[in-house]
């Protein structure tokens, strides 16, 4: 599989997205879960992006961190060039919603509990999830970069982020800034101009939803059908022609698709080495 780099961390050009193992529509068999998580490690996998909000509600807050932490104790195979990379800053209380908790009190204590549930002595990506409108984007940053002098985390991310939000964390953070994560997909270019900018100061940009979402992925060749006739042309999914396009638009990029089955891992993990020719990303971009 091919690799790029997060920081001086080498990993897959494809990632893992947890979420679909912890929220609604999540396998009933926890065994499949871990079995997912498995198949992505046995494919070549080395990033998996998980979250402490990722659960049904706020009495299993923590549900993929635990579940991620199960899966890597539980595999056969060396998994020491694995690197997690979780969010702190949102919770779900249980009604279906999501709440922001950007202080960093807050930040700090959730990164605590994800170093506890994870068995970790420092978190290997930690990405501050949603900016809360309530707590100056700055402040929440700061904690980041208190928890990085403190040696609590290896790597400083940020989700959901603005041009000006990307320009204030790499400000304070420096180069312990290495990664942007936002939407973005061939339904949802509108992150365009963060992916761009990420590129010019070298973060990695971590698509997610990389296939249009847990409920529309399945339809990805319905509703983007230019990914759908190249797929045919090829013989493979248009899911893979998707992850290859967005690979594509810059060397910083890695997707992390989620998967509830070994098997649609299994497929997206062959994005990682599919080289699209000139004219069919042109006409991707253009669709």
């Amino acid at each position: 599989m091919q690799h790029r780099r997060i920081g001086d961390m080498r990993v897959s050009a494809i990632g893992l997205g947890e979420m679909p193992l912890s929220i609604e529509g999540r396998p009933d068999d926890r065994d499949r879960s871990i079995a997912t998580i498995h198949a992505a490690l046995e494919a070549g996998v080395t990033l998996i992006d998980t979250a402490d909000a990722y659960s049904l509600g706020g009495e299993e807050h923590g549900h993929g961190e635990t579940l991620v932490a199960e899966a890597l104790a539980s595999y056969g195979g060396d998994t020491s060039s694995v690197l997690i990379a979780t969010k702190g800053g949102h919770r779900r209380p249980g009604d279906g919603s999501w709440t922001v908790h950007g202080s960093p009190d807050y930040l700090k204590q959730a990164c605590e509990e994800s170093l506890r549930r994870l068995g970790v002595e420092a978190l290997g990506l930690y990405q501050f999830h949603r900016p809360d409108p309530e707590v100056p984007y700055a402040d929440s940053v700061g904690a980041l970069k208190e928890l990085y002098d403190a040696g609590k985390i290896r790597f400083a991310g940020i989700s959901n982020a603005s041009l000006a939000q990307i320009d204030t964390a790499h400000g304070i953070l420096g180069g312990a800034l290495v990664s942007v994560q936002n939407q973005f997909s061939p339904s949802f270019r509108s992150s365009l101009p963060e992916l761009r900018r990420s590129a010019e100061l070298g973060l990695t940009f971590l698509p997610w939803s990389p296939l249009g979402g847990i409920r529309t992925a399945p339809d990805l060749g319905t509703t983007a059908r230019a990914f759908q006739q190249a797929a045919d042309v090829r013989g493979i999914s248009p899911h893979q022609v998707a992850l290859a396009w967005e690979l594509a638009q810059a060397p910083v990029v890695i997707p992390i698709p989620g998967s509830s089955r070994p098997e649609t891992i299994r497929d997206s993990a062959l994005a990682a080495d599919l080289t699209l020719t000139d004219g069919e990303i042109a006409t991707l971009d253009a669709a």
